[in-house]
Protein backbone atom coordinates (compact mmCIF):
# COMPACT_ATOMS: atom_id res chain seq x y z
CA UNK A 1 0.00 0.00 0.00
CA UNK A 2 2.46 2.41 0.99
CA UNK A 3 4.57 1.54 -1.56
CA UNK A 4 2.04 2.92 -3.83
CA UNK A 5 2.01 6.14 -3.24
CA UNK A 6 4.26 8.19 -5.40
CA UNK A 7 5.08 11.17 -3.58
CA UNK A 8 6.54 13.86 -6.75
CA UNK A 9 9.60 15.90 -6.00
CA UNK A 10 8.84 19.58 -6.33
CA UNK A 11 11.46 21.34 -8.30
CA UNK A 12 11.74 25.09 -10.51
CA UNK A 13 9.06 26.52 -7.18
CA UNK A 14 10.90 29.31 -5.21
CA UNK A 15 9.67 31.34 -2.17
CA UNK A 16 11.22 35.41 -2.44
CA UNK A 17 11.36 38.06 -0.13
CA UNK A 18 12.07 41.11 -1.25
CA UNK A 19 12.48 44.62 -0.09
CA UNK A 20 10.91 47.24 -2.03
CA UNK A 21 9.04 50.37 -2.24
CA UNK A 22 5.59 50.01 -2.13
CA UNK A 23 3.45 52.42 -4.76
CA UNK A 24 1.56 54.31 -2.55
CA UNK A 25 3.86 56.55 -0.49
CA UNK A 26 7.72 54.79 -1.42
CA UNK A 27 8.05 53.22 1.66
CA UNK A 28 10.60 50.19 2.18
CA UNK A 29 8.09 47.05 2.46
CA UNK A 30 9.28 43.37 2.63
CA UNK A 31 6.85 41.11 0.04
CA UNK A 32 6.99 37.72 -0.36
CA UNK A 33 6.87 36.30 -3.81
CA UNK A 34 5.82 32.51 -5.13
CA UNK A 35 7.83 31.73 -7.73
CA UNK A 36 6.52 29.28 -10.78
CA UNK A 37 10.23 28.61 -12.85
CA UNK A 38 8.53 25.57 -14.51
CA UNK A 39 8.05 25.20 -18.53
CA UNK A 40 3.93 24.46 -17.11
CA UNK A 41 1.43 26.26 -14.99
CA UNK A 42 0.50 25.16 -11.91
CA UNK A 43 -3.10 25.48 -10.01
CA UNK A 44 -4.92 25.35 -6.62
CA UNK A 45 -2.20 26.50 -4.93
CA UNK A 46 -2.67 26.66 -1.43
CA UNK A 47 0.13 28.37 1.01
CA UNK A 48 0.23 28.19 4.31
CA UNK A 49 2.34 30.37 6.69
CA UNK A 50 3.57 30.45 10.12
CA UNK A 51 6.58 32.00 11.84
CA UNK A 52 7.58 30.49 15.17
CA UNK A 53 11.04 29.87 17.42
CA UNK A 54 11.01 27.67 20.81
CA UNK A 55 8.94 30.89 23.00
CA UNK A 56 6.99 32.02 20.44
CA UNK A 57 4.50 30.78 17.90
CA UNK A 58 2.53 32.91 15.23
CA UNK A 59 -1.47 32.74 14.10
CA UNK A 60 -1.00 30.47 10.65
CA UNK A 61 -2.11 32.65 7.81
CA UNK A 62 -3.57 30.43 4.25
CA UNK A 63 -3.93 31.61 0.96
CA UNK A 64 -4.92 30.54 -2.11
CA UNK A 65 -3.50 31.52 -5.84
CA UNK A 66 -5.89 29.95 -8.71
CA UNK A 67 -3.23 29.89 -11.17
CA UNK A 68 0.65 30.52 -11.84
CA UNK A 69 1.81 30.37 -15.35
CA UNK A 70 4.62 28.82 -16.01
CA UNK A 71 7.68 31.43 -15.48
CA UNK A 72 6.00 33.51 -13.80
CA UNK A 73 5.85 34.89 -9.70
CA UNK A 74 3.27 36.34 -7.67
CA UNK A 75 3.00 38.47 -4.06
CA UNK A 76 0.95 36.51 -2.22
CA UNK A 77 1.89 38.07 1.56
CA UNK A 78 3.75 41.51 3.06
CA UNK A 79 6.32 40.34 6.35
CA UNK A 80 6.48 42.66 9.10
CA UNK A 81 10.20 42.97 10.08
CA UNK A 82 9.17 41.46 13.73
CA UNK A 83 8.91 38.14 12.03
CA UNK A 84 13.10 38.05 10.92
CA UNK A 85 13.69 36.92 14.77
CA UNK A 86 11.52 33.97 14.23
CA UNK A 87 11.79 30.87 11.89
CA UNK A 88 9.55 31.27 9.32
CA UNK A 89 7.87 27.94 7.37
CA UNK A 90 5.47 28.45 3.81
CA UNK A 91 4.08 25.72 2.87
CA UNK A 92 2.65 25.34 -0.32
CA UNK A 93 0.85 22.55 -1.91
CA UNK A 94 -0.34 23.03 -5.81
CA UNK A 95 -1.48 20.70 -8.59
CA UNK A 96 0.64 20.07 -11.36
CA UNK A 97 -1.37 18.59 -14.37
CA UNK A 98 -3.43 16.08 -12.63
CA UNK A 99 -1.17 15.30 -9.89
CA UNK A 100 -0.84 17.15 -6.02
CA UNK A 101 2.80 18.69 -5.39
CA UNK A 102 3.42 19.49 -1.29
CA UNK A 103 6.68 21.23 -0.16
CA UNK A 104 7.50 23.10 2.51
CA UNK A 105 10.33 26.53 2.62
CA UNK A 106 11.96 27.88 5.66
CA UNK A 107 13.43 30.65 6.44
CA UNK A 108 15.51 30.75 9.54
CA UNK A 109 15.75 33.39 12.05
CA UNK A 110 17.49 36.30 11.14
CA UNK A 111 18.44 35.11 7.73
CA UNK A 112 16.24 38.24 5.91
CA UNK A 113 17.96 40.40 5.85
CA UNK A 114 19.84 42.81 2.70
CA UNK A 115 22.90 40.80 3.57
CA UNK A 116 21.78 37.37 2.21
CA UNK A 117 20.41 39.10 -0.59
CA UNK A 118 21.13 37.91 -4.21
CA UNK A 119 19.62 38.30 -7.84
CA UNK A 120 16.47 36.86 -8.54
CA UNK A 121 16.62 36.29 -12.89
CA UNK A 122 13.01 35.68 -13.06
CA UNK A 123 12.24 39.12 -10.68
CA UNK A 124 14.80 41.23 -11.89
CA UNK A 125 15.59 42.07 -8.21
CA UNK A 126 17.45 41.29 -5.10
CA UNK A 127 15.67 39.71 -1.77
CA UNK A 128 16.62 36.03 0.14
CA UNK A 129 15.72 33.42 -1.48
CA UNK A 130 14.38 29.46 -0.44
CA UNK A 131 14.04 26.61 -3.08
Amino acid sequence: MKKDIVIPIVENIEIAIVLEPNEIDGAKDWNVYLINKKEVAIEMIMIVSQGFSDEKTTSVFRRKIDKLESKSYEIFEKMQPELFDLDNRFQVSFFEGNQMHEKTFIFQATTIQEGFFRDIDLLGKKGVVCK
